[in-house]
């Protein structure tokens, strides 16, 4: 077990603990979206303990995996030779039983690790793939007090619906499961850290808003350079790694990916998010379970968030993009096609007012995803709170003012936050016009929703606010940059 080149994944680290320390089998899945760190987190944290590993090969044949699956059973068994290929994946998880249980006899004591890596490329038509996987653990691994096994796939929706949720012989196996989700703010400045890259906390937060806290991402900046240089570097240059990772990224986890990239493409223009009855009147498709399970492979695969407005259910919830870079990609790198461009291009769009528009979406999106963090600011991380969105349309040929308020704190202690998220290059100022807009929302939300609760309005922002009359008069609690990196 080795932890010391991990960082942060708290949560994640516990867990792995206790399985290491655990005196049963273990069967643990892992799933997040690609290139969050899974297999570096399973690698590392089991480093002198995996037995067997291997790695599923996207759409290749059944041959070529189990040919693959020979290359691996060898390397564990350290031969000069490659085993012979076996004919089936019944034969393959014999040979990994016999192979592995004369380890486990060997070294009684030592955990052993199958780390099973890629599962759902592994699931071919007709390959029998996972009833054989079944056959092992069940029949077998299940009894080996020793034997940790470790399923692992970016296919978040297919990792729940064959593995995490299986209604077959894999059915409640599983002892645990980790999502593994992007890292957080302070994450991310840990990583910087531990890659000697100096960045301020609102630079840090400038490069997250454009590429997330997707780890692979992160390690591709280079020291020495702005957040902004970077982003150029990255985003824009001809040869940016990340010019094209769109391309390549919903193709990698979805089968027939058109319609989910179509879903994120709608998500994209709509900062307030759109429910499923109004994605399907965009997407011009029939009501029905495909655009279900679009939506909920989405959602696990952490590209969008359903979120439950104040007041309603959740067969009304709202649908809203959350991943930065599919966002930063269709706002900026996709309109420049292949075309070459200056150096200090994104430098140069910082005072535009589609740069500003950008970053109000962005900004929204990374204060909900640090929605913890703000409730410790608050000083109600022990109280009972849920968090959502509202809004209010009014109905045609009416004469109600309309109201959107992007996240409301409802806490069990008669209190509602009434959460403004404001992105700004330095201390932001309330005007006289925006004091309006806030008095009308608050005055709207108490109307509509008949609540009895005090409304205090809060205002999330990267500096603070500037002191005025109407910061004074409306403003209950400020929130900045530093709270969230915590």
């Amino acid at each position: 077990m080795s932890i010391s080149r991990i960082i942060g994944r708290r949560f994640e680290k516990k867990i792995l603990t206790q399985v290491y320390k655990s005196s049963e089998a273990e069967f643990i899945a892992v799933y997040g979206r690609r290139r969050v760190g899974k297999t570096f987190l399973i690698r590392e944290f089991f480093e002198n303990d995996i037995f067997f590993e291997i790695v599923g090969i996207y759409q290749a044949s059944l041959k070529e995996q189990l040919e693959n699956f020979a290359y691996a059973l060898g390397r564990a068994q350290n031969l000069k030779e490659k085993p012979q290929r076996p004919n089936s994946w019944m034969e393959a998880f014999n040979r990994l039983e016999k192979s592995l249980g004369k380890e486990l006899k060997k070294q009684p004591l030592k955990k052993q690790v199958v780390f099973i890596d890629e599962l759902p490329w592994f699931n071919g038509k007709r390959s029998n793939f996972l009833s054989n996987l079944d056959h092992f653990w069940n029949g077998w691994g299940v009894k080996q007090k020793n034997l940790i096994l470790i399923v692992c796939g970016s296919a978040a929706s297919w990792m729940l619906q064959k593995i995490v949720n299986a209604k077959g012989g894999l059915h409640n196996r599983l002892t645990r499961r980790i999502r593994l989700l992007p890292f957080t703010l302070l994450e991310s400045e840990e990583f910087f850290k531990s890659k000697k890259i100096l960045l301020t906390r609102f630079q840090t937060a400038e490069l997250y808003m454009a590429i997330g806290g997707i780890p692979y991402y992160l390690s591709l900046v280079t020291p020495g350079m702005s957040a902004a240089q970077n982003i150029d570097n990255l985003c824009f240059s001809t040869e940016g790694a990340l010019r094209d990772e769109y391309e390549k990224l919903l193709s990698s986890l979805f089968r027939n990916s058109k319609q989910h990239e179509a879903i994120i493409r709608i998500l994209a223009q709509k900062k307030s998010g759109l429910t499923r009855k109004e994605l399907i009147i965009n997407l011009k498709v029939s009501s029905g379970g495909t655009i279900s399970r679009q939506l909920n492979e989405l959602v696990e695969s952490g590209f969008i968030q359903a979120q439950i407005p104040f007041g309603n259910n959740s067969n009304n919830s709202l649908y809203k993009l959350t991943d930065e870079y599919c966002l930063f990609y269709l706002r900026w790198i996709e309109k420049l096609g292949k075309r070459n461009i200056d150096k200090g291009y994104w430098m140069s769009l910082q005072n535009s007012s589609n740069h500003a528009a950008w970053a109000g979406f962005a900004f929204e999106n990374l204060c909900i995803k640090h929605i913890r963090q703000l409730k410790d600011a608050l000083g109600i991380s022990g109280v009972t709170t849920t968090h959502s969105p509202w809004r209010f349309i009014p109905k045609p040929n009416h004469d109600q003012q309309g109201a959107q308020i992007d996240l409301l704190i409802d806490r069990k202690d008669g209190t509602i936050n009434i959460c403004e998220m404001k992105f700004s290059q330095g201390l932001f100022t309330i005007t006289k016009q925006y004091a309006q807009t806030l008095r009308r929302k608050r005055e709207v939300f108490r109307n509509i929703t008949g609540t009895r609760k005090n409304l205090f309005i809060t205002i999330v922002t990267s500096f603070g606010l500037s002191d005025n009359i109407w910061s004074g008069e409306l403003i209950t609690e400020t929130i900045t940059l530093e709270d969230i990196f915590k």
